[in-house]
């Protein structure tokens, strides 16, 4: 089913570069369910289409060490329009990561140090080359604390502040849903911010068109308005859709938290398994979304009466692991996902915790502990919820008493398998 010499994006061969670059990549990110809101929708069409490459730009403030399954849209439709010609720019937020977006937030921002922005910002980097090529000028990477962190405020705000008006910044969705609970003047200074990285952008990369999630509608709204009132020029915006469920949660998140595209902070394994265990209404949505996979070949194989669902979340856990990952790590996490489910598997590439010397007396190790030690349970009353529910499976055993012990004999194989409810598998290894 899987295709195991399927290359990354970004080596395939030019005929097949060249046959893409032939459609208009706006009807191919159209075609994907990609597409939210547009500035101009018939005049975007046109520049994507046209023979001269347009450059644009996605920001990214790095309010983390990691990019994560929310950035992920962004990054695959910047890869999508490079492919097609264009000229991506990712902006990194060494400067807004400061003050804070306040869009789809409740609270404001936990603040952070230079020191850590600029430490988030490296590691961004280093993601993002997964992505995109930054090659001879293909891709640019740029940094808004290069020109937000030495502003003079006064000037600012006779260059930039007064372009906006405060009634029309409050009717804003990103505001509004803010102020019950409170906005800091802080926040409140984002959308200028943000405006003016596009004014920025345009001047010194002729970048004509910003790109982001949907949530950014009103900010980016402020740039493309800041820029035709500063310079009477016409710049574009357009929208994507976030990243949800059919039920129009947001994805990503997990009982460890987020889904991360750092292979420390989220296992190749643990990321391939998050995908393979969708409900199965978001499988196509999603492979249109996350993967390079061909738009008729998914409704081809979605929609057939003998359709596998199963086998397509397996598919969709597979592409989207290879382009994070590196195809070496999805086959590992395939194997490994294959074995652990079938009855008695187990695998060397699962999931596994080394545990202390001490940890298993000559009585064994309390079913509590092996749980807390393997971290599968934040706490001891979580895991003790986790036994009485009947979801703590040890060695094919079913654990029911919450003082139970795993005998140490059970680990003369050098391990135990430890099932967590129906999907998480785990090895503790003495």
């Amino acid at each position: 089913m899987l295709d195991k010499k399927r290359k990354m994006w970004f080596t395939v061969k030019d005929e097949c570069l060249e046959a893409n670059a032939m459609k208009n990549v706006f009807d191919e990110l159209k075609a994907r369910g990609m597409i939210a809101q547009t500035t101009n929708e018939e005049k975007i069409r046109e520049l994507l289409g046209g023979d001269k490459p347009v450059t644009f730009y996605i920001g990214f403030d790095p309010t983390a060490d990691s990019l994560h399954v929310g950035h992920f849209v962004q990054l695959m439709v910047m890869a999508h329009l490079q492919r097609a010609g264009h000229r991506p720019i990712a902006l990194l937020g060494g400067g807004t990561a400061m003050v804070g977006d306040p869009s789809g937030k409740s609270d404001m921002r936990k603040m952070m140090t230079v020191d850590t922005i600029n430490y988030h910002v490296e590691c961004f980097k280093k993601q993002m080359s997964r992505f995109l090529d930054f090659s001879d000028g293909k891709a640019l990477m740029v940094n808004n604390g290069d020109w937000l962190r030495n502003l003079n405020y006064i000037e600012f705000l006779r260059d930039v502040g007064v372009h906006f008006t405060v009634n029309r910044m409050l009717a804003a969705e990103c505001f509004k849903a803010r102020m019950e609970r409170g906005l800091s003047f802080l926040e409140f200074n984002y959308m200028l911010m943000q405006g003016y990285d596009f004014l920025r952008l345009h001047e010194d990369y002729d970048c004509t068109m910003e790109m982001g999630g949907d949530d950014q509608w009103s900010n980016m709204i402020a740039g493309v308005e800041l820029c035709r009132r500063k310079l009477g020029h016409e710049v574009q915006a357009m929208t994507f859709t976030l990243l949800t469920t059919s039920e129009g949660k947001k994805m990503g998140k997990t009982e460890k938290g987020a889904v991360w595209l750092n292979a420390e902070k989220t296992s190749p394994y643990d990321f391939f398994q998050y995908w393979r265990n969708i409900n199965d209404a978001d499988v196509e949505r999603c492979l249109k979304l996350l993967t390079f996979l061909p738009v008729e070949e998914i409704e081809r194989d979605m929609h057939a009466e003998d359709c596998n669902i199963n086998a397509m979340k397996e598919k969709l856990a597979y592409e989207v692991t290879a382009l994070v990952h590196g195809e070496d790590e999805a086959n590992k996490a395939l194997e490994a996902a294959r074995a652990v489910f079938s009855a008695g598997g187990v695998s060397e590439n699962m999931p596994s915790t080394q545990l202390a010397a001490d940890a298993v007396t000559a009585d064994g190790i309390g079913a509590i502990d092996l749980l807390m030690a393997t971290g599968l349970t934040p706490s001891r009353g979580e895991a003790r919820r986790l036994i009485q529910q009947g979801g703590l499976t040890v060695d094919d055993e079913k654990i029911t008493d919450v003082n139970g012990m795993i005998a140490k004999a059970a680990f003369d194989k050098g391990y135990v398998v430890i099932k967590k409810g129906k999907k998480t598998f785990h090895k503790a290894l003495l």
